[in-house]
């Protein structure tokens, strides 16, 4: 089975000139418990372990993505003028050919464009990324009319799998009394957060209504997809967009 089979390609109605992908723990070479598919240099896996899955990536795209150095942030890369290991969490980009990536297993991948495909744009929202507004800093950055731009939900961790403490839910709520809604109680202090429904709420408040995806688990499809929270030691997924 060639990498691309192992892959998914996201259904949602981008342009015809917007491609994405979305990679999963298969097609590679890494070991365990990276295996197999891992894209992340940062998190134990051999150095030329991870060019060679980088190497059989690059054949599904057309340029060298802009790999980042991601820190629960909100600063977000021009994969237009960037070069690699930008300490960013998003990137945008409106020249054909540039390519966008986050890397997630747990976290939420967002995939942003408009929909005359003249920009597009890529969040890594965990948890202190999206209170912090990660998703509106990409945005703004990409310049287009909210009510213009389409998103796409990436794999992350499922509602019924994800407790957070008090404290998240505090900020969550602080920010805006709807996130309410995303937490149900689990043990004493601690709550079940739906980062999608989360994402939603933020998209939406923004102008951004046409929302797709959303409806996986990468703590439960364990045979499809890394997570950070069930293995601790793992790899990580690329999310990606481009102009063609």
């Amino acid at each position: 089975m060639s990498l691309s089979e192992h892959c998914i390609i996201p259904d949602w109605p981008a342009p015809a000139n917007v491609r994405t992908l979305q990679s999963t723990r298969h097609g590679g070479v890494s070991a365990a418990p990276y295996d197999s598919f891992n894209l992340g240099s940062h998190v134990g896996d051999a150095s030329l372990t991870v060019a060679r899955n980088r190497m059989l990536l690059n054949t599904l795209l057309p340029s060298e993505p802009v790999w980042l150095e991601q820190v629960h942030g909100t600063a977000v890369a021009n994969a237009d003028m960037a070069g690699c290991r930008v300490q960013a969490d998003a990137c945008i980009a409106r020249n054909r050919g540039s390519v966008c990536v986050v890397m997630t297993a747990d976290c939420l991948p967002v995939l942003l464009c408009d929909e005359q495909g003249t920009a597009v744009g890529a969040a890594h929202a965990g948890w202190k990324g999206l209170v912090a507004g990660v998703i509106e800093t990409t945005v703004r950055e990409m310049v287009v009319e909210p009510h213009m731009l389409m998103a796409w939900l990436g794999p992350a961790i499922g509602p019924d799998a994800f407790e957070v403490g008090d404290e998240v839910r505090a900020e969550f709520v602080a920010d805006n009394p709807q996130a309410e809604a995303a937490f149900l109680p689990g043990q004493p202090g601690k709550w079940f957060a739906d980062i999608y429904a989360l994402a939603r709420l933020r998209l939406n408040a923004l102008g951004v209504t046409r929302i797709y995806g959303g409806d996986r688990c990468t703590y439960r499809e364990r045979e499809q997809f890394f997570s950070y929270r069930r293995d601790g030691v793992t790899g990580r997924m690329g999310s990606f967009i481009w102009l063609e």
